[in-house]
């Protein structure tokens, strides 16, 4: 079985989309038309940006939204998921490839999404870190003990796990974890604590722009984040959406339950292969491979 998966962010690059916007009428009209949705002109910031320009988050979520959902329609007949799936922001650039949320509508919940974050990023002085070499329920246990908020945010594959939080408590943290045996506890170059409670702010405006928005019963499974299991129906995708913000990406649960469920090969759809990665780091026999846009030369 074929599973379609796409990437968060981190994945952006400065010429994004750019190969798909000279060759396709179809994602040249689909770039056009973000520029009018979102009122500035991104595909000159992801054509032509500096990796400081695509940094920003108002800029890096639409971006990489973007880049996946036009790949993935320039696909045509090719595009032929029995589930899907995306890491974070990934999320919904799959609902999207999945016929669950219209182009337009998820466009605007990105950006929504985007600036929400960004808002409850300026609040309060907040970050992530990488935990390398440890099981789950050491680093769990961990943010559990440490003064302040801190807990575990990315469960990206096994012996991989992101935690997100204040600032000095994901310091007191990393100290405590490399005690414990951590091959690496690394501050990442965030300036927020995103799946953590400290996004409850940006979840409280998403969740009322998720609520007025139209959601259609995909064309397959999606396998969230905060469940790690397929859903197919539109509510139980709302709420899942909703909670995301503050709940933990469950990657690693995510990709085994989808191997359990018959996926033996995952095309990643968008910027980057880090999802790649991840899934042979999670399950070794599976095939991996990056979607690509054939032209017609």
């Amino acid at each position: 079985m074929n599973a379609y998966i796409f990437p968060g962010q981190g994945a952006q690059f400065s010429g994004m989309g750019l190969d798909l916007y000279e060759n396709s009428p179809l994602a040249q009209e689909l770039f056009e038309k973000a520029n009018d949705i979102l009122g500035f002109p991104i595909t000159d910031i992801m054509f032509e940006g500096s990796d400081e320009d695509l940094k920003q988050t108002k800029v890096t979520q639409p971006a990489i939204f973007l880049h996946s959902v036009i790949l993935a329609k320039t696909l045509g007949e090719s595009f032929k998921p029995d589930m899907v799936a995306g890491h974070s922001l990934g999320e919904f650039s799959a609902l999207v490839a999945a016929g669950a949320l219209t182009f337009e509508d998820g466009l605007k919940l990105v950006s929504q999404r985007a600036q929400a974050m960004q808002k409850a990023c300026e609040l309060e002085p907040s970050t992530m870190a990488a935990v390398l070499g440890l099981e789950d329920n050491v680093v769990e246990d961990v943010c559990a003990k440490t003064e302040g908020t801190v807990v575990a945010a990315n469960y990206n594959c096994p012996g991989q796990l992101v935690i997100s939080g204040e600032v000095e408590a994901i310091h007191k943290a990393c100290e405590t974890l490399k005690e414990k045996g951590a091959r690496r506890a690394l501050v990442l170059p965030v300036g927020g604590a995103f799946h953590s409670p400290l996004m409850e702010p940006a979840r409280e405006e998403l969740a009322a722009a998720i609520e007025n928005t139209t959601f259609s019963k995909p064309n397959c499974p999606i396998y969230q984040n905060v469940t790690a299991t397929a859903i197919t129906d539109e509510n139980e995708i709302k709420a899942n959406l909703i909670s995301q913000l503050t709940a933990p990406v469950r990657w690693t649960q995510s990709v085994q339950q989808m191997v359990k469920d018959g996926a033996s090969h995952f095309t990643e759809v968008g910027p980057g292969k880090v999802l790649q990665g991840l899934v042979k780091k999670i399950n070794r026999e599976s095939e991996t491979a990056s979607a690509t846009f054939e032209t017609n030369a």
